[in-house]
């Protein structure tokens, strides 16, 4: 079973991604070259990145003293959000060439290793 400890760091990950995308969603996207100009692009980072964020901190916190099963469950969920998102990531590579290592395959790296923790703790 994977430590609390590991569980409770990607809860705070988390939670500061989606604290951080609610307070200033053009500073969270900035590292990617993307700017917001719009209401709704800011709506949209404060909802996917903000709220999704803070749902995965909340869920994971619960997981911490969760029965085993439960548990269980939600690090497996969300190890397959994280393969997602790097997934995601590689299949851009493909698609639209080279990126520099920061930042999108450094959180490509960051994800993989909380979903490799997850998983293998669940």
């Amino acid at each position: 079973m994977v430590s609390n400890a590991v569980v409770g760091g990607t809860a705070v990950f988390f939670a500061g991604m989606g604290l951080f995308a609610l307070a200033a969603p053009g500073q969270m996207l900035r590292p990617f070259g993307i700017t917001l100009g719009q209401a709704e692009s800011r709506a949209e980072v404060r909802a996917v990145y903000g709220g999704f964020g803070l749902a995965i901190a909340a869920i994971l916190g619960y997981a911490i003293t969760a029965p085993e099963q439960l548990r269980a469950g939600i690090l497996i969920t969300v190890s397959i959000a994280l393969v997602g998102m790097a997934f995601g990531r590689v299949v851009s590579a493909v698609i639209d060439g080279r990126t520099p290592f920061y930042p999108n395959w450094f959180y490509c790296l960051v994800e993989l290793v909380l979903a490799a923790a997850l998983w293998w703790g669940a």
